[in-house]
């Protein structure tokens, strides 16, 4: 039993991490006062609440998945494991180095990683998989805004707008 809540605690632990290291490129000035931002941005406060929820949900996730002994748990997981750094990076693209051009490119990976991730949990438990869904919804949705701010700010489909 204390197995069980060891694994539980390492993946808590992960994503915690993951959020940590994202937690360090706040928006600033730059995002709030330089940038033009989309009427679908969500307020700053509303990004942190999403964030620990979506990844509490990837911790279960990423836990039903290991408590399965599955023989391909580890290989699956890899993926996820690939979804908290990519997180990371996008963050710190997007808000830290003020490029959301390569943040839009980094999350396009993320969303397609985030598929592969789905469907290599859903053999394993499909419970897992439907865990993750809205880590895939939300990333959707960030890819969608990240496209708007660079639009917004001159990225490149602007300049086939004007």
């Amino acid at each position: 039993m204390n197995h069980r809540y060891f694994s539980l605690a390492l993946f808590l632990l992960l994503v915690v991490i993951a959020a940590v290291i994202g937690s360090g490129f706040e928006a600033g000035e730059w995002y709030y006062i330089t940038m033009q931002r989309p009427s679908i941005a969500p307020p700053g406060w509303l990004f942190a609440v999403i964030w620990a929820l979506v990844y509490v949900l990837m911790a279960l996730a990423a836990w039903k998945v290991w408590l399965t002994e599955h023989v391909s748990r580890l290989g699956v997981l890899t993926w996820w494991a690939l979804l908290l750094v990519l997180n990371s990076g996008w963050t710190c693209l997007f808000f830290g180095w003020h490029r959301p051009g390569w943040a839009l490119v980094l999350l396009g990976i993320t969303v397609v990683i985030a598929i592969f991730c789905i469907r290599a949990f859903r053999p394993i438990s499909r419970e897992a998989a439907w865990l993750m869904a809205p880590y895939l919804v939300w990333s959707g949705f960030l890819w969608v805004f990240n496209l708007a701010v660079w639009t917004l700010n001159g990225g490149f489909p602007a300049r086939f707008m004007t």
